[in-house]
């Protein structure tokens, strides 16, 4: 039973690991310590939501309906690229520096707006939670168990590095600093949606 859990647990974590749209964005949000909590709980509950979905069958469907995949991937990619684009208007524009007072916040609709897209519309969040983690589930007598380690791996992540990331603030007090971050986001954003076209 441990072992199940523990290898749904590294294997999840494993998978969230590599810089995404949604772990780029949550490292922002930490760095400038607005609505942390809100961004990571929403990480972690919709992740636990399409390993559930995968550990239920649901990757099955996703086989069954092959257009779906398509639709998923170029819209995916379209929205990847908006948002990269806005992260190289705001690197272009500057003037950005993590203030502690008098700094102007997005709103909670927003950033839960923005979290929901980036998790949504991101064929790799489907390819890795619902397909993935799904068909390994299966290999395993307590499908439940290895949900739970994967699902705990989900919210140990996003909460360390949402939380982890106000450690790098002192850094983020240079404008150049929030410059040099947006060029990596757009160029992430950017790289993902030209894996996902081509």
């Amino acid at each position: 039973m441990m072992h199940t859990f523990g290898v749904g647990f590294s294997l999840s974590f494993s998978l969230i690991l590599a810089i995404g749209a949604q772990n780029a964005f949550v490292l922002r949000q930490g760095i400038r310590q607005e609505h942390v909590f809100i961004t990571c709980i929403t990480c972690a509950l919709s992740d636990a939501l399409l390993i559930a979905a995968g550990v239920a069958g649901f990757g099955a469907l996703a086989e069954a309906v092959p257009w779906l995949e398509t639709v998923m991937r170029y819209g995916g990619a379209a929205f990847l690229f908006w948002y990269g684009l806005r992260n190289f208007i705001a690197a272009w524009k500057g003037g950005e520096a993590l203030e502690t007072g008098g700094q102007v916040r997005a709103s909670i609709k927003g950033v839960l707006t923005t979290v929901l897209m980036l998790t949504f519309l991101n064929p790799h969040v489907y390819l890795d939670t619902v397909v993935l983690l799904g068909s390994i589930s299966a290999q395993y007598g307590d499908k439940l168990v290895f949900a739970l380690g994967a699902m705990l791996a989900s919210f140990v992540f996003f909460f360390l590095l949402g939380y982890g990331a106000r450690y790098l603030s002192p850094l983020f007090s240079k404008p150049m600093s929030w410059r040099v971050l947006d060029v990596i986001v757009g160029l992430t954003m950017w790289a993902i949606a030209l894996k996902l076209v081509l």
